[in-house]
């Protein structure tokens, strides 16, 4: 094939709709799917994954990326397109063949160990497989290549560009600052009642409703994308103009339905958000997990628990549950959906404890990536991290180092995003604010398209052009930190609790 720009866009192009097809697979995987049809999902994504690895190593693309680089004559955004797609290229021709196939063959089995482990509250289970696993990760940690912190590879398949030496201290300091945080917080006078274990009942469907109007009120584009319900929620899709999440509908706590819309919103607001001048290029994605994650994060936790976001619409949710919200006032309700109780499992963890969970997985991956843990000692580990941070000591291992599906699927570098999206949000919130002197009572008129035109022009339109922090330094001033972050709690959670912080 001759080598030209024109002939590597074609490609391009062929590679994200593969990717397309490849998400609506596992959309549908997880909505609409016939529970017979396993089997027949599983031969068709390995299939289309097949398809798409064959396509991205071909030796053709290999020499045209090649070309491309030694060009004079393109633009920055062919340029950025290169250098993504070469990124992705030369990590996937790096790992043998071989191994692709018993990285598959051992996530099977420890998904399937895992499973058997939670119901068996026994890590011993599952611990066979997981030394499998991470001897693959070690592995292709060393295929990819690294300058001698094998964390480095893998995180660099979710977060490009950042490594151990740059997390480390910011993720330290961040759970030094935390831990004292709590234990203040969980002594303070003043405390938050849990408004949600009294026996009240939510409808189904009308938690449905208003779901929609939320995602109507940030601006979510129901005509390139739709919501759906799923058991664990997540945002799909083939393009920006169809977009899919989900969310969870639990009638005796509306919490899940609202947060985790806003939340879904907040990365499909990113999806939809890509310059159409990018669609079916390397550049109509995030440039990691992290930042990615900063959307979801700002829109559920900076905008969607404050007390600004509710004085317009705790009165709408008051109307649509007018029995189970009887007698709860705005100051109550906007301390509950901000209520910090140390708690055993991540996921249902509040926004002051959350990171310090995120911060125990780390120093555990990194620990069993340098192969310096043994693995029988795992368990303990975890327990001792969790009652030194958090205060609290699982009672089992389910609740415990069996709780996430993360490590079964060999996904180690991943958890560090979920903390680098909590620092970025807030940072980006700070912009925002600058930028937009009146958005604290555009909030209060229930007025969020300001805020999401906003992140559009300085985050979602930007797409892949730079890495993740130097767009934050960029649209902020300053790079990864802490700082931002610590005053938004500080403020938050002081004035809610009655405490200096």
């Amino acid at each position: 094939m001759e080598l030209h720009f024109p002939a590597l866009l074609s490609r391009m192009n062929e590679l994200r709709d593969l990717q397309g097809i490849i998400g609506l697979a596992t959309w549908d995987q997880e909505t609409y799917m016939p529970a017979k049809a396993d089997s027949a999902r599983a031969h068709q994504l390995a299939t289309l994954q097949g398809l798409h690895h064959e396509r991205l190593v071909d030796p053709w693309l290999g020499e045209a990326l090649a070309w491309a680089a030694g060009q004079t004559d393109l633009d920055a955004d062919q340029r950025a397109m290169v250098r993504v797609l070469t990124q992705e290229r030369d990590r996937a021709v790096r790992v043998p063949q071989a191994l692709v196939k018993a990285l598959a063959e051992a996530q099977s089995r420890a998904l399937a160990a895992w499973r058997q482990a939670r119901k068996e509250k026994r890590f011993s289970v599952f611990q066979p497989a997981l030394e499998r696993i991470l001897a693959l990760r070690r592995e292709q940690a060393d295929a990819y290549g690294h300058e001698g912190e094998r964390y480095d590879a893998l995180l660099e398949g979710y977060e490009p560009g950042m490594r151990v030496a740059r997390l480390t201290p910011v993720l330290t300091a961040l759970r030094d600052a935390l831990i004292p945080m709590v234990a203040a917080l969980g002594s303070a006078p003043r405390q938050v009642p849990d408004l949600f274990k009294e026996g009240r009942r939510f409808d189904g469907e009308a938690q449905w409703q208003f779901s929609l109007r939320l995602l109507e009120a940030v601006g979510f584009d129901m005509e390139a994308g739709r919501q759906d319900r799923s058991i664990h929620p997540f945002t799909g899709g083939t393009h920006p103009m169809d977009v899919r999440l989900t969310t969870r509908i639990d009638e005796e706590n509306p919490l899940n339905a609202l947060f985790s819309t806003i939340h879904e919103a907040g990365h499909g607001l990113y999806e939809q958000g890509f310059a159409e001048a990018h669609y079916r290029t390397p550049l109509a994605a995030a440039p990691s997990m992290g930042l990615h994650e900063s959307q979801s994060r700002l829109w559920e936790n900076v905008v969607g628990r404050s007390r600004a976001f509710w004085e317009h619409f705790y009165p709408e949710l008051s109307k649509a549950f007018p029995q189970a919200l009887a007698g709860v006032d705005l100051d109550a309700f906007h301390g509950a959906v901000n209520r910090v109780s140390p708690s055993l499992i991540r996921t249902e963890a509040d926004e002051v404890t959350y990171n310090l969970h995120i911060v125990l997985r780390y120093e555990l991956e990194l620990l069993l990536i340098h192969d310096s843990l043994p693995l029988g000692d795992l368990p303990a580990a975890w327990n001792e991290r969790m009652q030194r941070y958090l205060g609290v000591t699982p009672p089992d291992d389910t609740q415990g180092v069996l709780q996430d599906i993360h490590w079964a699927w060999g996904e180690f570098g991943y958890f560090p995003t979920y903390s680098l999206g909590n620092l970025y949000s807030a940072s980006l919130y700070r912009a925002a604010e600058r930028a937009l002197p009146d958005l604290m009572g555009q909030l209060r008129r229930g007025a969020l398209l300001p805020l999401r035109d906003w992140l559009r022009t300085h985050v979602h339109q930007q797409g892949y052009r730079l890495p993740a922090e130097e767009l934050i330094r960029q649209v902020t001033g300053r790079g990864l930190t802490d700082v931002d972050f610590l005053e938004y709690l500080r403020g938050k959670y002081g004035a809610l609790y009655g405490v200096s912080l």
